[in-house]
């Protein structure tokens, strides 16, 4: 390996991953892709669960930054064991935390993606209740494995950052994949396309933002030190109750108050609005403490949208669809 890689990408097979390795050259950077997987932005293959592996990739590099995006993901709990999400997710983490911070006087940042998943049930107020708005001060309540490990995993960063004082940022990502929902009934309500533009009014991210949100965040982590973020498209919504209930009850109508062209574009597409909100994931402590500027936001998406113009970036074409089994099911394609 060569002795110029000052970024350690973990998983870096994966949709996040491959961003990450297709973006950083042109900001400047060298980063060394790891992942289980062989692929054209994997540098080496590995494990994080494997010490050895992991120790040798700090003593051989230079590595200033850690982003560790390698995880099994919810669409694994249908093929791999509890016992395999705590290997991935916990120990994985621990050893890429402990492994760094032998050499934290050199590592400028760690940043750990973690999901909002991890919020659980808390993301889910019953039918008439009002929309949930989530901040970074709403307690986790996770519902499955993936979410138990992923909170696990926040926790062991934050301990390895207070004894070592390595500086690591927590970065929880709302949706950004490109597959098709895989809620049923979320996806035959409309099209995949009208879907993911709504949420980028309440819980979806373009890829590109979050490789920005990413640079902000090794940029800031060494005056930071520890944190944990949101990153998703800003809301174009305020917490107010009021309007939260209307999320709940008419959410159409609470987004055409917030941009009366909106109608009009969707209808030229033959798009429809989403019969209920139930979560909005506010993303202005990530705005403003990590100096974060997403370009993917809503109300910027119906203007690329009234132009003609796609209303996704060229990087989030670029990555594709990824899967995440080695033979298909139901929505999410073969690897």
């Amino acid at each position: 390996m060569s002795s110029e890689y000052d970024v350690l990408v973990t998983g870096s097979a994966g949709h996040l991953g491959t961003a990450l390795m297709l973006s950083l050259p042109s900001m400047g950077y060298k980063p060394l892709g790891i992942d289980i997987l062989s692929s054209s932005t994997t540098t080496v293959v590995g494990s994080v669960c494997d010490r050895t592996f992991i120790a040798s990739i700090f003593r051989e590099n230079p590595i200033k930054h850690v982003l560790h995006t390698a995880t099994l993901h919810k669409p694994h709990i249908c093929s791999h064991t509890k016992e395999e999400f705590i290997s991935t997710n916990v120990v994985g983490t621990l050893t890429l935390l402990e492994e760094s911070s032998k050499f934290k006087d050199r590592i400028e940042s760690f940043v750990f993606f973690s999901t909002t998943s991890a919020f659980g049930t808390a993301l889910n107020p019953k039918p008439g209740f009002p929309a949930a708005w989530i901040d970074e001060s709403v307690v986790p309540q996770p519902k499955n494995i993936y979410g138990v490990t992923k909170v696990a995993a926040e926790d062991m960063c934050a301990l390895v950052q207070k004894e070592s004082g390595m500086p690591v940022l927590v970065l929880r990502t709302s949706r950004f994949f490109p597959e098709e929902d895989d809620d049923e009934d979320r996806r035959t309500a409309m099209s995949d396309e009208n879907l993911k533009v709504l949420e980028l009014a309440y819980r979806r991210c373009d890829i590109e933002d979050i490789v920005s949100a990413s640079i902000c965040s090794m940029k800031k982590a060494k005056d930071i030190r520890w944190g944990k973020y949101i990153i998703s498209a800003p809301p174009p919504f305020n917490n107010d109750e009021s309007t939260l209930d209307a999320l709940n009850r008419n959410p159409a109508e609470v987004v055409a108050k917030a941009f009366p062209e909106v109608d009009a574009i969707f209808k030229q597409k033959g798009w429809k609005h989403l019969a209920r909100i139930d979560r909005v994931y506010d993303s202005s402590k990530s705005v403003r403490e990590l100096g974060w500027h997403p370009e993917y936001t809503f109300g910027k998406t119906l203007e690329r949208l009234a132009r003609g113009e796609q209303w996704r970036s060229d990087l989030t074409a670029k990555v594709g669809k990824k899967g995440y089994h080695a033979v298909s099911t139901g929505v999410y394609t073969k690897r």
